[in-house]
């Protein structure tokens, strides 16, 4: 039986852990859980899983949900004390990284010094701190297993073969909504339309990123720090099909890729058993409904993002962070209409510009750039200097 402790239960990624839980109550035991301001979703899961501890954003959400749970109760936490106790919680086998956005860093830094083996699908603690977050796994002999769709891919197709082998790798992207849309009407793109992904239903945020291809970007940086490869050799390619979810290329010419229907249950099982594989019960991919699979180039006029995160990670340093924080900031003004979708990139890299990076030190480095360019970022917006 493994114990697993969940940050961020009632997102996506929490969801579909528990509905693979669910499936096999004979192999996972839920321990903690932790959410944000979901209250009725985190009520309902604590009643079907009955963890000894939940945490979740403030007092007033812990109140909420005190009153909604029926005697006896878990114990109720909140705050970011909360998530790093739910994080380091001293019975839990694996902790399942699925914060979102920033958050994630310092529970996931949490989990490692407690010497927890991890499942991450939390893009931005390796994009802001990977250089740091990796060394601290490897002090500590922590486990870090890919949940993304993507280094879950990659991960399962360098299996059984030598690291010095690899050619390069090889992200598949979508395209998101907009991949066909005519350029000249992207300034007219609203919030909705932005979350319309043809895949995968994700999270606000996320799903802005994998329209302006912000999450590839983002998933350039976490590949390089997972499976040491530079960014020179890692390679970001449309496939809108989502069947392909991403590739290895050897020295010998060679190609693995890992292909499934797009659902998350998928990578996230693999994360939960490793090394095993567990049965869910999916539909099987059939080659012959989904063809053609088509591949092509990433267009930088209409995804000028991916440059940036290949620039943040050259530069290297801090500047991951400040990136990341830029992208927060404008992706949020977005969302609460106050910055048109065509300056949330042009926003990042004012942002980028300004700043000037410095070598990583400590976790406080990476905090520091992070508010610095999320206070920019936002300073611009309030003044319209855009």
């Amino acid at each position: 039986m493994k114990r697993l402790s969940i940050l961020g239960s009632t997102g996506s990624i929490g969801v579909n852990t528990l509905r693979v839980v669910a499936e096999h109550p004979d192999r996972f035991q839920v321990v903690a859980l932790a959410a944000g301001g979901n209250v009725a979703r985190l009520a309902k899961q604590i009643e079907t899983f009955h963890p000894e501890v939940v945490s979740v954003m403030s007092p007033e959400h812990a109140r909420d949900l005190k009153e909604r749970l029926p005697s006896p109760r878990p114990q109720i936490l909140f705050g970011p004390e909360g998530l790093r106790y739910i994080a380091s919680h001293p019975s839990a086998d694996l902790v399942i990284a699925a914060l979102a956005g920033s958050i994630g860093l310092l529970p996931t830094l949490a989990a490692v010094e407690a010497k927890k083996n991890l499942a991450i699908a939390n893009k931005e603690p390796l994009v802001m701190a990977g250089e740091i977050l990796m060394r601290e796994c490897r002090k500590r002999r922590v486990r870090l297993l890919p949940i993304d769709s993507e280094h879950s891919a990659i991960f399962q197709s360098l299996a059984g073969h030598r690291r010095a082998d690899v050619q390069r790798l090889i992200l598949t992207a979508s395209g998101g909504p907009f991949l066909r849309r005519p350029l000249r009407e992207f300034a007219a793109i609203t919030p909705h339309e932005a979350m319309q992904h043809p895949h995968w239903r994700m999270g606000k945020k996320i799903s802005v990123d994998s329209a302006t291809l912000m999450n590839k970007g983002l998933e350039v940086i976490e590949a390089h720090f997972l499976f040491g490869i530079p960014a020179s050799r890692i390679e970001v390619q449309i496939h809108p099909q989502s069947i392909v979810h991403s590739m290895v290329e050897y020295i010998d010419g060679s190609i693995i890729a890992q292909m499934a229907i797009p659902d998350m249950r998928g990578p996230i099982a693999y994360a939960l058993s490793f090394p095993e594989r567990i049965h869910l019960r999916l539909p099987s991919l059939d080659l012959f409904e989904r063809s053609p699979l088509t591949f092509h180039r990433v267009d930088p006029r209409r995804f000028p993002a991916l440059g940036l995160a290949y620039r943040a990670l050259e530069e290297g340093g801090t500047m991951p962070a400040v990136l990341n924080g830029a992208n927060e900031v404008a992706v949020e003004a977005f969302l609460q209409g106050q910055l048109p979708f065509v300056q949330i990139a042009p926003l990042i890299r004012k942002t980028m510009d300004r700043h000037r990076p410095r070598k990583l030190t400590g976790i406080e480095d990476v905090l520091e750039a992070h508010h610095w360019a999320q206070r920019q970022a936002r300073e611009w917006i309030e003044r319209g200097d855009l």
